[in-house]
């Protein structure tokens, strides 16, 4: 079929059902930053059918080392408006819809409930628990991502199955945050960990998540990849419930 001239390489790999399941699947991306924007690039470009571009920030000159959506011009733009421009012109045939509020407990489960997958690209701890709890409130998969210098990891959150993000790092007082304004970071480390994001994004969609109940840490100053293996915990205050 000719619209599926554009995806005709990866179909090779995932084949037209694959990609009928792509098209037939919703993401809502919370935060358009660094991992962000690696992340609905890759979604749009392979025809996710909806995406939901999560962010109230607006582009500065320091995110353009590694936020790939943005532009020079783009510098003052609301970046949820500005990508969702950018992500239309590289595949018209994808529903982007910006969202450029704040995210609060019920903007994040109202897109819970609208979207088959969620996506946890944001830099700071107390807005991923808001997301989670909303993913699991809803039981809808998470991909989540975090990167800081040279440093990342990805685990994929399904609810009633894996542990969610209270249950893995709710217990830890002191966690990478750029909630401060500044975040150290190389872009091609973000590129990277948002690529294994976007990668676990489509093999959740295609009902094979690779990181469901594992933690992988990627450590790029030694080029090293660590796997963990990870347990639920059912007195989990967030996600102990699911399942029962």
């Amino acid at each position: 079929m000719k619209i599926f001239d554009r995806y005709s390489r990866q179909i090779a790999v995932i084949g037209d059902e694959g990609q009928r399941r792509l098209r037939r699947t919703s993401v809502a991306v919370f935060g358009v930053g660094g991992l962000g924007t690696h992340v609905a690039y890759y979604l749009a470009a392979g025809g996710f059918g909806r995406l939901y571009l999560v962010d109230s920030d607006k582009v500065s000159l320091p995110d353009l080392h590694r936020q790939v959506l943005y532009s020079t011009s783009d510098v003052g733009a609301l970046k949820a408006e500005a990508a969702a421009r950018r992500l239309r012109d590289i595949n018209p045939e994808v529903e982007v819809e910006p969202v450029a509020e704040e995210i609060s407990p019920s903007l994040a489960s109202e897109l819970a409930a609208k979207a088959d997958v969620l996506v946890d690209a944001l830099d700071n701890w107390a807005t991923r628990h808001v997301v989670n709890r909303a993913a699991v409130g809803a039981r809808k998969p998470l991909v989540h991502g975090a990167v800081q210098e040279w440093y990342g990891h990805v685990t994929t959150v399904i609810p009633g199955v894996t542990p969610c993000l209270q249950d893995l790092f709710g217990r830890l007082k002191s966690l990478p945050s750029c909630a401060q304004g500044f975040c150290p970071v190389l872009g091609p480390v973000v590129g990277l960990v948002a690529s294994i994001m976007a990668l676990e994004v489509f093999r959740t969609a295609l009902g094979s998540p690779s990181l469901a109940g594992k933690l992988l840490v990627v450590d790029l100053k030694h080029m090293a990849f660590d796997e963990i293996r990870v347990e639920r915990d059912e007195n989990c205050p967030v996600c102990g419930y699911v399942g029962r």
